[in-house]
């Protein structure tokens, strides 16, 4: 069995630091849309576009990331991550371009997929070489030091969002991705060796091809169905029908397959599928209650966007004590009694958005948004590595593959359903305001509350605001219910998968030192990070 090579510390910090970068872009990514959806959604700075269009904007790209991510990792076991990380970079420094560039709603959600497929080359490689590069226990501290990349980028993109929105136009939150691409693809190919595994995955076509249509399917129904406003039309129940026979289909042919790339299996077993199904229930509310939020600070608050961003910091900051402070409270108490009340007090944030209103003080949202930070910070870090964990080395691999698919497809169908859900209020909330309005303007008015806004300044109907903007808080409150609702049914998740397991008679008494440094589901079972990268990754290495 060979090793990495080792590399000289100088060079392994900057590597680092290239990592960093990529990672970073990933989630710069993630947040600086949020605060410019209702900037996008509006008639004369954006692209007038429509809540559904906002929902394919968002969920078109977590679509790609999520169905494209356990190929990318086969193609980097081939072709070098080094290679598929330098692609994938090149991808979504073009796709930006693109986005900001884009003539109308239909060209950024398709520009969006397209950053979407950058960014799942981007993250297995990034990771990959992240272990390859680092050791013995360097490894353990350097993984630490690279997940603050996405506390930066919780914190950073609303308030950089916001900057650029303030004074330049909306297409400038996508072009700022390119001088960072540029600066760490030079990076890449000057300080990254070419790490490969001699151990050739498939590349599944067939599974992807199924995952990819399956969930296209899917969110296409759910969200035709806040358009159309009812669940019995042909074109919303049969998307959706579709789609689960073809994730159907693509769990089956996983589970025919000798190395699957997405392996159903690991599900079946209590914990580690117990705990990825609760990790994608709580991923579903936060990108749901995330839509809501854009909307509410800036549409129904009036915020402009620099104040909606500073107003998201909170959330932000939680995340990043959340998630060290959950860590050290896993090793005093172990897991379940920690997360599981972290998750609940999640929840419970979440359905306190059907306490706001247009009036309600600033300073209750941050404590709020404080709060659901931490809690979520809590749950999500100490969970996905007590998970991984739980597995056999071998099948560590293959396990994060299926945890970051959970994750992203659980915030595909939560912006699906949650803008849904936001809609099909919306629209029946708005009616009774609609009798004294034009008839030419009423379906413009019914399409969202940015549109009533403007058709309200269009026909000089001040009321017609008024009623618009309750209309949406209405929306958010019944939609926020909804998400808390399924937020606590992850919480109940959480606590049946772990369970902690049947002890013997004699346990086994293990050494304070030891203890200390475990990190599992029942806060007994050591969490070790071996020498060598995880076998999904190969026995060998070239470099270039």
């Amino acid at each position: 069995m060979t090793t990495s090579p080792t590399l000289p510390k100088s060079r392994q910090q900057l590597i680092l630091a290239v990592l960093m970068s990529c990672s970073l872009l990933i989630w710069l990514d993630n947040t600086v849309l949020s605060t410019t959806l209702e900037t996008l959604a509006d008639p004369g700075r954006g692209l007038d576009a429509t809540p559904a269009e906002l929902q394919w904007a968002t969920g078109s790209y977590t679509l790609a990331f999520a169905t494209l991510m356990f190929t990318a990792g086969a193609l980097g076991d081939r072709f070098g991550h080094r290679t598929v990380l330098a692609i994938g970079l090149g991808v979504f420094a073009g796709s930006s371009v693109w986005a900001a560039y884009a003539g109308d709603a239909s060209q950024l959600i398709a520009a969006r997929a397209a950053m979407g497929v950058g960014s799942a080359l981007i993250m297995p490689a990034n990771l990959a070489i992240l272990m390859w590069t680092f050791t013995g226990p360097a490894r353990p501290t350097a993984i630490a030091i690279s997940s603050t990349s996405a506390g930066v980028g919780m914190a950073v993109g609303p308030v950089l969002a916001g900057l650029l929105l303030d004074h330049f136009w909306w297409g400038s939150v996508f072009l700022v991705n390119v001088p960072v691409v540029v600066l760490a693809l030079i990076g890449v190919a000057v300080l990254v060796p070419n790490f490969r595994s001699p151990e050739r995955r498939p590349l599944d076509p067939a599974g992807m091809l199924l995952s990819i249509t399956g969930l296209a399917a899917l969110a296409y129904g759910l969200i035709r169905a806040g358009q159309a406003t009812a669940w019995t039309r042909t074109d919303v129940w049969a998307p959706i029908a579709v789609g689960l026979v073809l994730l159907a289909a693509f769990v089956l042919v996983e589970l025919r397959s000798k190395m699957p790339s997405f392996d159903p299996r690991l599900l079946a077993e209590r914990t580690f599928g117990g705990g990825n199904v609760a990790l994608g229930l709580l991923l579903f509310a936060v990108a749901a209650v995330t839509f809501y939020n854009a909307f509410y600070l800036q549409g129904a608050r009036g915020y402009a966007p620099i104040q909606a961003g500073l107003a998201g910091l909170p959330t932000a900051l939680g995340a990043i004590l959340g998630a060290p402070l959950g860590a050290r409270l896993v090793l005093r108490w172990s897991l379940r009694p920690v997360t599981a009340p972290a998750l609940t007090v999640a929840a419970l944030t979440m359905g306190a958005y059907g306490l706001f209103g247009l009036g309600t003080p600033l300073v209750w949202i941050e404590i709020l948004l404080l709060v659901q930070g931490l809690s979520i910070g809590m749950v999500l870090g100490p969970v996905t590595a007590a998970l991984i964990s739980s597995l056999p080395l071998d099948r560590a691999g293959a396990g994060s593959a299926v945890t970051n698919t959970v994750r992203q497809t659980g915030s595909v169908i939560g912006i699906a359903v949650g803008g849904t859900i936001m809609s099909i209020v919306y629209r029946r909330s708005i009616e009774p305001a609609l009798g004294v309005v034009p008839a030419s303007v009423q379906e413009r008015a019914r399409v969202s509350a940015e549109q009533a806004r403007h058709v309200a300044t269009e026909i000089d109907r001040p009321a017609l605001a008024r009623a618009a903007d309750d209309a949406f808080i209405h929306a958010m409150h019944v939609g926020a219910v909804w998400i808390m609702f399924i937020a606590l049914f992850g919480a109940a998740v959480l606590v049946l998968s772990l369970r902690p397991a049947e002890k013997s008679a004699e346990p086994v008494q293990e050494p304070e030192s030891d203890r200390e440094s475990s990190y599992s589901v029942t806060g007994a079972a050591s969490h070790s990070w071996p020498d060598t990268p995880p076998a999904r990754q190969g026995d060998d290495v070239s470099s270039h």
